[in-house]
């Protein structure tokens, strides 16, 4: 009986003085912040290194760890493709976001990544508020969080774009905001809430779009010593409507005008007036000072460098300008997270949506192959051969997203082969201008095309959201005219695919890797940092030379 009796005192002192399991006994940084930075080149990195200061991106080289060849895994490579895979670890082909827009193959219906018509805008009367990330099919690494702890950790996506503020933040997140040109103002949608937060209110009640849209465009530095760019005035840039030439300084003030508050998009201030709205996020939500010490998640977007990207092109001064501009606003954004969350405290990853091309006619004009791919002479082109086979007007819809998009109605209702129409749509495809190769969707594994770029194709097909033929251009080609001015994406070379990604904060090595990662690697690797489940449609792998765990 006394033995007895001992056990079980025992037993209860083990049971009641045993710690017990919680949130706080696992490590975790108090905040993760992710910035894409839209349309940035990995060789940005590089390029303006010697130009960067202390404490922007060189700080993250030389305090973190650079995966030096993180290569996007999919075709074709659009802004809210890259925002989901980032945060999902997965690809078109699972999480359903085929494009910027995608046309839904079984209605025909052309739906926008983050459309949604069964909600209203917040902040706003306009449509632009219509959007969710419900077209998403997979979970985030942000949703994981919030169901690791219950719910009880805070997410919030910030971008100008609604696509790079809601797709990251994912289903469950407690707010989206993006920037509603019309109004100057940062709106949300009754996705999330039925009234902006008052302090979003008090910023909107700034007028900072307005204020920063006063002061002209000058460059940081003496323009003559940007050796980086080519000439100012150059034949490869589009104008601001209203503007003479695409040249410094730009009058900003004079240009509002015709442009519209929207014009703060296509300036550097477009990324200022991004972090501004991220500090008061921070401060206002008390992002990493989460009172249950769960870790909070920051998803932010810096849209403005992938409008200056489209307008100016890789090798314009205003290019670099950004660039140097962006460098300095990083460092006060980290030394802030310093000061308010802690250094050390929080985790942050910089990484990109996709790269940019060199605008062809610069490529041509230094004898270099390169060229536009004419999408509305082809689709044309591609009808007539068509209907003459036939006996059908207008057998194909789109080559929306470099893919050949049918009219299932006119094909199943006039009992159509489809395999014959997919045949002879390949047979002209691959005649034409610029196209390097051309395939069935349905047989891309088995094609003559390099092992690379047939993953690539097989990843980026959704069959419900994808065309059935894939088109393969040749490098430095994409669609346009050589009126086309800017640049843009979307193919598989490097300078499209080939990404940054760099780590900084609790839980990170200082290194480098030359190994290659995979954009779908991002989503994992913070799940092992944050030792949660990774996103339910993920196939990416974590990075472990990363981890300092």
């Amino acid at each position: 009986m006394k033995l007895k009796k001992l056990f079980l005192a025992v037993l209860a002192i083990g049971l009641f003085s045993a710690p017990a399991f919680s949130q706080q006994s696992i490590p975790r940084p108090k905040l993760v912040v992710g910035i894409m930075v839209d349309q940035m080149r990995w060789d940005y990195l590089y390029r303006f290194y010697d130009r960067y200061g202390e404490g922007g991106f060189k700080r993250l080289l030389n305090e973190g760890f650079s995966c030096e060849n993180t290569y996007i895994d999919y075709v074709p490579t659009y802004t809210a493709i890259g925002h989901s895979t980032v945060y999902t670890g997965s690809v078109p082909a699972i999480h359903g976001i085929a494009g910027n827009d995608f046309i839904i193959q079984q209605t025909g219906q052309r739906m926008y990544c983050t459309q949604d018509d069964h909600v209203q805008g917040v902040g706003t009367d306009g449509n632009e508020g219509k959007q969710s990330p419900r077209n998403l099919l997979t979970s985030t690494i942000t949703d994981q969080l919030k169901l690791a702890t219950n719910f009880r950790s805070k997410v919030i996506g910030i971008a100008i774009k609604d696509r790079g503020g809601i797709l990251p933040a994912g289903h469950f997140a407690d707010a989206a905001y993006w920037f509603e040109g019309k109004s100057g103002n940062w709106i949300s949608s009754t996705f999330y809430m039925n009234e902006l937060p008052e302090w979003v209110k008090q910023f909107n009640a700034q007028k900072l779009a307005e204020k920063y849209l006063q002061q002209d465009w000058t460059t940081l530095y003496p323009i003559e010593t940007y050796t980086q760019s080519i000439e100012d005035d150059n034949h490869y840039e589009a104008t601001y409507r209203g503007e003479e030439a695409p040249v410094f300084p730009k009058k900003l003030s004079a240009l509002v005008k015709d442009n519209g508050l929207g014009l703060i998009r296509t300036t550097p201030f477009g990324n200022t007036l991004t972090l501004d709205l991220a500090r008061a996020a921070i401060a206002n939500e008390q992002l990493g000072r989460n009172p249950g010490g769960f870790t909070d998640f920051l998803c932010m977007s810096l849209s403005s460098t992938d409008y200056i990207g489209h307008q100016f092109s890789v090798n314009a001064i205003e290019i670099e300008d950004t660039y140097l501009r962006l460098d300095a606003e990083l460092e006060e954004f980290l030394n802030y997270l310093d000061e308010t969350v802690g250094k050390g405290q929080y985790t942050l990853f910089l990484t990109a949506d996709h790269g940019a091309s060199h605008n062809p006619l610069f490529f041509m004009d230094k004898r270099g192959n390169a060229g536009y791919f004419d999408e509305r002479n082809a689709l044309t082109g591609l009808n007539a051969l068509l209907a003459d086979r036939f006996g059908q007007e207008k057998i194909v819809r789109s080559l929306m997203n470099y893919q050949v998009h049918l009219d299932y109605e006119v094909v199943e209702a006039n009992g159509l082969d489809e395999e014959d129409i997919k045949e002879t749509a390949i047979r002209f495809l691959r005649t034409q201008e610029g196209v390097a190769f051309v395939t069935d969707m349905e047989k891309a594994g088995s094609s003559s095309i390099p092992a690379r770029i047939r993953e690539r194709i097989a990843n980026g097909y959704n069959p419900k959201r994808s065309g059935c033929i894939q088109i393969i251009l040749e490098p430095q080609w994409y669609s346009g005219s050589p009126r086309s001015r800017g640049t843009t994406h979307g193919t598989w070379a490097s300078y499209d695919a080939h990404i940054p990604l760099v780590w900084m904060g609790w839980g990170i090595k200082h290194g480098a890797t030359n190994r290659e990662t995979h954009m779908t690697d991002i989503a994992s690797t913070v799940a092992a940092l944050l030792r949660i489940e990774e996103p339910n449609g993920n196939i990416g792998q974590p990075v472990v030379e990363v981890l300092g765990q």
